[in-house]
């Protein structure tokens, strides 16, 4: 590694380069770096910890993902597959969830700890690798930023696993920071490291091994150097992978099993969109989903400042142009599954890699617009931004909480705020007070839309008490707890069963016993009493 060039510091400029970019936007010294993290980490702390109170599981699988660990926690073992207990999910969140709820035993708090806890750590990665590259003061503005990320809210105060990965993959790319502008393998054994936990955690990490090594491999001008960089990184990412497709291929026949499954769902979502709008909008709603969702959920400032700061230093910076190619390469690739192939679905959370690593740029994005020019003009559209990075994420939030129909149930799965369908929880309420609390048991419909998870995760019912229409042991349940209780969804399996009888009126018959729908619920659910 010794004849590799060294990467140009953030404080020297590149030869011919002419662009403030090229030099260090922050001459003053720099404050104590304790001071500094200590305030990104309390901008990241206090809006969470003002939503934790208010945000439920909702989307992100968050109530599936807390289910299964709580499986896993009972009976604690080595994952090795697909069906050895995670299903389409990476098994390290499952372990840190699971171990979350052997200390807080509300299984609806433990897994958002987990992702509180991950959430506001992101901030320290991101400064680590933003002021390496491009000086202080980018990064706490990348941290800020961060810190009111609208999206990220919603991820660092609910189950799922998106705040996990995002630290996991900051990590990883602060590492190789590091690795490439101190000319040191250990670093990048490093990053490979955390990269086998972030591949763990979700399959869109796994892309970033491939990616890694080949923007290693080529950069800096001593090929030597980087093929020396490249297989060594290469190396250190496999065992994970390896074990998990080894698990995979004896137990399901097939390596790559989670990720044909995964692929399943997306084909059923692409035929849902493509019948819904048609495939030419489908493509062209693809091709605007990366950037669209940049400038909704980063806020316009934001988002177009990290645009403009990515180009300028792909012009100018070379030294950081791998960190470009990780945000692009996996936008292009997956745009393009989606807009030209028609195989890939796009969704808020798969976007949050790319759109976190704008951040970085935001900082050099602002100094290329303002320039020279003065005060005046650095305070106005300063001013702007961070009006706008607070206000998109408010004004979101309060739009979607505990509200349905419209743009809102579009809106909300990148929403600060996370709230479960108002009839929904109406009916969670009723069953955790009325049923669940006096020892009760119920029926429980089957949803196309999943809604009986949820339903479910929030009724207090644990499944000795709950027979469910999902389960293959639907009747064996129905038969021990004698349910005084059923729930109907519209469109739901339940009245499809050979075992029913429903005329569309208010009463049904389940197995020959007649329950009577209940006033004061609103569709699409629907409450029984047996009679």
């Amino acid at each position: 590694m010794s004849s590799a060039s060294p990467v140009p510091s953030p404080t020297s400029r590149l030869p011919g380069a002419s662009s403030p970019l090229s030099a260090v936007p922050d001459a003053s010294p720099e404050p104590s770096t304790r001071l500094l993290i200590g305030l990104l980490i309390a901008a990241a702390l206090l809006p969470r910890l003002l939503l934790m109170p208010f945000n439920e599981n909702y989307y992100g699988d968050a109530v599936a993902r807390t289910e299964l660990s709580e499986r896993w926690a009972r009976e604690p073992h080595v994952i090795t597959s697909y069906g050895d207990g995670t299903y389409q999910f990476g098994p390290l969140h499952i372990y840190l969830v699971g171990a979350a709820l052997e200390a807080v035993p509300d299984k609806a708090l433990a897994g958002r700890l987990v992702s509180l806890l991950f959430g506001v750590l992101a901030v320290l990665p991101l400064f680590s690798l933003t002021r390496r590259l491009f000086g202080w003061r980018a990064g706490m503005v990348a941290g800020l930023s961060l810190s009111v990320w609208g999206m990220h809210l919603q991820m660092s105060t609910t189950a799922a696993s998106e705040a996990l990965s995002l630290f996991l993959m900051l990590w990883v790319f602060a590492l190789v920071a590091q690795g490439l502008d101190e000319n040191r393998m250990g670093p990048l054994f490093g990053a490979a490291a955390v990269l086998n936990l972030a591949c763990a955690t979700r399959y869109d990490a796994w892309l970033f091994m491939p990616l890694l090594c080949l923007a290693l491999l080529f950069w800096g001008p001593d090929r030597i150097a980087g093929l020396t960089r490249a297989v060594g990184f290469g190396i250190v990412c496999l065992p994970f992978p390896l074990l998990w497709m080894q698990g995979n291929e004896m137990a399901h026949g097939d390596p790559f099993f989670p990720i044909r499954a995964v692929e399943q769902f997306h084909d059923a979502w692409v035929k849902d969109g493509i019948a819904r709008v048609g495939p030419w909008r489908y493509r062209l709603e693809s091709l605007a989903f990366w950037p669209g969702m940049a400038l909704l959920t980063l806020s316009p400032g934001v988002a177009l400042l990290g645009m403009v700061g990515m180009w300028r230093t792909w012009r100018t910076r070379p030294d950081v142009r791998w960190l470009t190619l990780a945000a692009l390469v996996p936008t292009a690739y997956f745009t393009f599954r989606a807009a030209v192939l028609l195989d890939f679905q796009p969704l808020g959370r798969f976007t949050v890699t790319e759109l976190a690593l704008l951040l970085p740029f935001v900082g050099p994005g602002f100094v290329a617009c303002v320039g020279s020019r003065g005060a005046g003009v650095r305070g106005a559209l300063a001013s702007v931004c961070t009006v706008l990075a607070v206000a998109v994420p408010v004004a979101m939030g309060l739009y979607t909480f505990r509200a349905d129909g419209g743009m809102r149930d579009s809106l909300r799965p990148v929403s600060p705020t996370s709230t479960n369908p108002v009839p929904l929880m109406q009916v969670a309420r009723f069953l955790k007070e009325e049923v669940a609390a006096k020892g009760g048991a119920a029926v429980l419909d089957e949803d196309p839309s999943y809604m009986d998870l949820q339903l479910a995760f929030f009724s207090g019912l644990d499944d000795e008490r709950l027979a469910r229409v999902r389960w293959a042991t639907f009747r064996d349940h129905l038969r021990r707890a004698q349910p005084e209780y059923l729930v109907r969804f519209d469109n739901g399996r339940l009245v499809k069963d050979a075992g029913v009888k429903w005329d569309g009126g208010r009463t049904l018959v389940l197995d020959g016993v007649e329950y009577g729908e209940l006033d004061g619920f609103s569709p699409p659910l629907h409450v029984y009493r047996r009679r």
